[in-house]
């Protein structure tokens, strides 16, 4: 089957830093062409973060992020991360990540999600 599993959640203060993870099985990161990071806050739909493609060479951020979050891959442990700096109370929610088998098309896989707090 295929998991993938965030983690790094946690709570910190407004202006603070935190990186989160998303570890996936080794046949699962070695075909995935795309991995992205998505929030959802309370009451609102999910969006869009940042994703990065299967080489790492190529990356794409959410305006709202753009200076401040860094996705990136690490192959040897079959990881995506997203560390984020200068964190704000907006940025609160669950993050999750997904997989995508292609480099334009939907997002098949998504792990459960890793709650981040921001406190002002």
């Amino acid at each position: 089957q295929v998991q993938l599993v965030e983690s790094g959640g946690g709570l910190v203060q407004a202006g603070g830093s935190l990186r989160v993870s998303c570890a996936a099985s080794a046949r699962t990161f070695s075909s995935s062409r795309r991995m992205g990071w998505f929030r959802q806050a309370p009451g609102l739909e999910r969006e869009f973060v940042a994703a990065i493609d299967w080489s790492g060479g190529m990356t794409v951020y959410a305006d709202s992020v753009k200076g401040r979050f860094t996705i990136s891959r690490d192959n040897a442990k079959n990881t995506v991360n997203l560390q984020m700096d200068s964190l704000k109370p907006e940025d609160t929610a669950t993050y999750y990540c997904a997989s995508s088998s292609t480099h334009i098309g939907q997002y098949e896989y998504w792990g459960q999600g890793t709650q981040v707090t921001v406190s002002s």
